[in-house]
C-alpha cells in the first residue's frame, strides 16, 4: 500500500509565474519555463520543488542544494548552479510562504472533516439558532440556543457553540472545541480541543475557605485570528478578554480573564497570561513565557522563550530571563554566571 498524500498542489506553475506573484527578479531569463510542482527545503528539495535559500544557513547548504528553482538573496545567487531557476528577493522565505500557499491553498483553511455540505442530521441544533447559508455544521457538533453562525463558517464534529454565541463569517471551529460567551469574528480558525469562555480563574479567601467570584463577562475574538489546539482563553470576570485583530495563538496556551491582546501578535506554545494583562500590538512571546496579573506589555516588544516576566515592559523592548528583565542585561548575567562556573572547574582541576 502506497503512503497517503494529504496534501496536494492545486496547480503547477513556472518560474516566470512565481517572479510574478511574489515581485522576484528571474536571474536567467532561459529558466523562466522551469516547471514547480511542489515546495520543499532546501535540504530535502528535488527536480521540480522550489525552495529558498537566505543567511548564513543558505550559504551552508549551498553544495548539496537539488531543486527545480530557488529564491534567495542577490549575495547568494551566484553560488547557485545554472540548471536551477534562481528567483531573487530581498525576503526569500516570505516569498516561499507566499508561493506554498497558492500551491497548497487547502493547507492554510481548514475543511469540513466529513465533506458534509450544510448541516449534518446528527448535528444538534436549537430550535432559535441562526445558521447562515453556506455554513457547514457537522455531525455531532452543538449548536446552542440563539447562537449564530455566520456564512461559509464551518463547525467541525464535537465541536460545541454555546447559548448566545456569535461565530463569523468564514470561521473554523475544530473537533471537540468548546465556545461559551464569545464573540468571534471573521476568518479566525479555532483548532481542535480549543476552550472559549470558560471561567476565569477567579477566587476570594473566605470563612471556610475559597469562594469563587462570579465571573460574568465576555470573550471578543476580532478578525483573522488563529488559536491553536488546546488553548484555552477565559471569559472577563466583568468586563471582556480581547484578542485583537491578526493575532496568532499556538498550541496549549492559557490566557487568564480579562486579558487584553492586541491586533497581530504571536504567542508561542505553552505561554501562561494572567488575569487583566494588557498586551499592545505586534509583540511577541516565545515558548513557555509566564507573565504576572496586571502587567502591560508595549507594542512591538519581544519577550524571551521561557521568561518569567513580573514587570511592564516598555513598548519595543526585548526582555528574557526569570524574572525577565531587558535582554541586554540578562545575557550579561548569563555570560557572568558560565565565566564563574569555568574558572571553578578550573581550580578543581588544578589549571587555575
Amino acid at each position: 500500500m502506497s503512503d497517503p498524500v494529504f496534501f496536494s498542489p492545486v496547480r503547477r506553475i513556472d518560474a516566470a509565474q512565481v517572479a510574478e506573484l511574489c515581485g522576484a527578479s528571474l536571474a536567467n531569463p532561459d529558466t523562466a519555463g522551469t516547471l514547480i510542482t511542489g515546495v520543499a527545503s532546501a535540504e530535502q528539495g528535488g527536480p521540480g520543488d522550489i525552495v529558498f535559500l537566505e543567511g548564513r544557513r543558505g550559504a551552508e547548504l549551498l553544495p548539496n542544494l537539488r531543486a527545480g528553482a530557488v529564491l534567495c538573496t542577490a549575495e547568494l545567487a551566484a553560488s547557485i548552479s545554472s540548471d536551477i531557476a534562481v528567483l531573487i528577493t530581498p525576503r526569500p522565505q516570505q516569498a516561499f510562504a507566499l508561493v506554498a500557499r497558492n500551491l497548497f491553498p487547502d493547507a492554510t483553511m481548514p475543511r469540513p472533516w466529513l465533506a458534509t455540505a450544510g448541516i449534518s442530521p446528527n448535528a444538534h441544533i436549537a430550535h432559535d439558532a441562526h445558521i447562515e447559508a453556506s455554513a457547514v455544521v457537522e455531525a455531532g457538533a452543538v449548536v446552542g440556543p440563539g447562537a449564530t453562525i455566520g456564512a461559509g463558517a464551518v463547525i467541525a464534529p464535537n465541536a460545541v457553540i454555546g447559548p448566545s454565541c456569535q461565530i463569523g463569517r468564514n470561521t473554523y471551529v475544530g473537533p471537540g472545541a468548546s465556545i461559551q460567551a464569545a464573540l468571534v469574528g471573521d476568518r479566525v480558525i479555532i483548532h481542535a480541543g480549543v476552550r472559549i469562555g470558560t471561567d476565569g480563574f477567579g477566587f476570594i479567601s473566605g470563612r471556610t475557605g475559597l469562594e469563587k467570584i462570579p465571573q460574568i463577562g465576555r470573550v471578543v475574538i476580532q478578525d483573522n485570528v488563529e488559536i491553536g489546539a488546546n488553548t484555552t482563553i477565559d471569559r472577563g470576570a466583568l468586563g471582556d478578554t480581547i484578542i485583537g485583530d491578526g493575532t496568532k495563538i499556538d498550541n496549549l496556551v492559557q490566557i487568564g480573564h480579562n486579558v487584553r491582546i492586541g491586533r497581530s501578535c504571536a504567542i508561542a506554545a505553552q505561554v501562561g497570561i494572567s488575569g487583566s494583562v494588557v498586551i499592545g500590538d505586534y509583540v511577541m512571546l516565545g515558548g513557555r513565557v509566564g507573565i504576572g496579573d496586571h502587567l502591560t506589555i508595549g507594542s512591538g516588544a519581544q519577550i524571551a522563550a521561557g521568561s518569567g516576566l513580573m514587570h511592564d515592559v516598555p513598548a519595543g523592548e526585548r526582555w528574557g530571563g526569570a524574572p525577565a528583565q531587558p535582554i541586554k542585561g540578562w545575557l550579561r548575567e548569563v555570560s557572568v554566571l558560565r565565566g564563574m562556573v569555568r574558572d571553578k572547574s578550573r581550580r578543581q582541576d588544578g589549571n587555575g
